[in-house]
């Protein structure tokens, strides 16, 4: 056994006990008896330090000194596993631990708190996420910038300043399409209640029409639908809600863009830090060119338009053209889960831009609920009825993940330059989509980008599969030609 094979067979087997972690995680979320939170913390804190030991194992240190990679998947093992022994020495165990313990109280305080839509009942624990979380940011900076160190652990490489130019760079564009677009008459929208019954059953449908290999993975329901897992264990989630059959449909094909992702990356990175989505905002530039140039075009809309009459009968739209207006109507809304793909990254800005002020203390938790409220009437022109529709309605804070929100846009921004190098390379993809066949525009994802998993570093990725560097402008056009198209500008 050489350094580098001693080293590889124990990342996998650390990599087999994060995946045994997601799967406690995903059961919190779906099947875990109420009264169970005190105990899954104390369990997540248990497999925290045993993680946390295994990647601050001084064996590692060693072993990188002296391994040699055997070839290109090597040397991005070497790569992810050098990066992850650094990061994860800076951490102190007992901050590891602590984090993790309060965390996964955290996300059932919130959800408490959410449900009372009561902000002041989950402060007190935000202000402890955060300072733990401030506490870790100074550690792995060493001196740096603390949001920077972030972000690195969502999007490796990722820096602030650049993100900050780019949705500057963004925002006036998107803020004059979406008052240009307000000012029109709003879409016909569908009608009536939808049993959710059959819309789980279209949701399934829909799942495996996107590639979803149900061998390797199930459909439940969760409050806040997520994807969880890698390799042959890849699990997502949805909700239903009778009056709202978009929620559920589009949830699911954008889970099914992250777990197709997952499913599809080469076998031979399975259990390797290679195994792997690369970055949160490649993972999420999945996630929504499946939801949305794919599932939410025209002749795609064609498509489910039918699925929908033979499932729900008349709702209201008499046709495929008002049936694609309904898909992609533009109107006012607080949840950003639920917003119209024009609107959405305001959303994600507002976000940003508050977790930021939050990290450099800027801004406290004390102020947050009104800091929250008045950027929002400024980017919305309306305002927050409720701290659920407000600064209680996102899980992320709860869970300590500072620094992922703004992987969101960016991965808007990589599924812009990916679907102007699809419809390059698929000639016939709007005949495709017209008759629900996915199986050559989410081939091009697989066989460009999905199979690479963590080879490569996030924008190479992006840059590999498009043929070009990755830019805001291919998103923005397309936003503008599709919204002025159904709106008649």
């Amino acid at each position: 056994m050489t350094a580098y094979d001693d080293l590889l067979a124990f990342v996998r087997d650390t990599q087999a006990l994060g995946e045994i972690a997601g799967r406690l995680g995903w059961d919190q979320e779906t099947m875990m008896p109420s009264g169970a939170g005190d105990q899954r913390a104390e369990e997540f804190a248990a497999i925290e330090s045993v993680l946390h030991a295994r990647r601050t194992d001084p064996r590692i240190g060693e072993w990188l000194e002296t391994a040699q990679a055997p070839d290109e998947m090597g040397e991005a093992v070497l790569r992810h596993v050098r990066r992850s022994y650094d990061r994860a020495n800076k951490i102190p165990a007992k901050l590891a631990t602590d984090l993790a313990k309060l965390t996964s109280k955290s996300q059932g305080i919130w959800a408490a708190a959410r449900a009372d839509n009561d902000f002041a009942a989950f402060a007190p624990t935000l202000a402890e996420v955060l300072r733990l979380k401030r506490e870790e940011g100074a550690a792995l900076a060493a001196g740096g910038d603390i949001y920077d160190a972030m972000l690195d652990d969502y999007e490796p490489g990722a820096k602030a300043s650049d993100l900050t130019a780019m949705f500057d760079a963004m925002r006036p564009r998107l803020v004059a399409l979406r008052e240009a677009v307000l000012a029109q008459p709003e879409s016909k929208a569908v009608q009536g209640q939808f049993d959710e019954d059959q819309q789980m059953k279209l949701s399934q449908l829909l799942a495996e029409t996107f590639g979803y290999d149900m061998n390797r993975g199930r459909i439940d329901k969760a409050v806040h639908p997520f994807s969880s897992g890698s390799g042959n264990d890849v699990r997502i989630t949805t909700r239903t809600a009778a009056d709202d059959p978009f929620n559920c449909f589009y949830s699911t094909i954008h889970e099914v863009g992250h777990a197709c992702y997952e499913q599809n990356i080469d076998q031979a990175y399975l259990l390797t830090p290679l195994g792997s989505g690369v970055s949160m905002g490649v993972h999420e530039s999945q996630s929504r060119i499946y939801e949305n140039q794919l599932g939410r075009s025209r002749p795609f809309t064609g498509w489910l338009f039918g699925k929908m009459r033979d499932a729900f009968g008349d709702f209201g739209i008499a046709t495929e053209d008002e049936f694609y207006a309904a898909v992609n109507c533009v109107q006012n809304g607080y949840i950003r889960t639920e917003s119209d793909e024009l609107q959405y990254n305001l959303h994600v800005l507002l976000r940003y831009d508050l977790e930021r002020a939050l990290l450099t203390g800027d801004l406290e938790v004390a102020d947050l609920e009104t800091a929250w409220n008045d950027r929002f009437a400024a980017d919305f022109g309306f305002s927050v009825d409720n701290p659920a529709n407000g600064v209680l309605q996102d899980v992320h804070w709860s869970l300590g993940l500072m620094g992922y929100f703004p992987t969101y846009s960016l991965g808007n921004v990589y599924a812009g330059n990916l679907y102007s190098a699809l419809r390059d390379a698929q000639p016939n993809l709007d005949d495709d989509l017209a008759n629900g066949d996915l199986s050559n525009a989410t081939g091009w994802l697989r066989d460009n980008l999905q199979t690479h998993g963590g080879l490569y570093e996030p924008r190479d990725t992006i840059k590999r599969a498009c043929g070009f560097d990755p830019s805001e402008e291919p998103l923005l056009d397309y936003l503008e030609a599709k919204f002025k198209d159904i709106y008649g500008l």
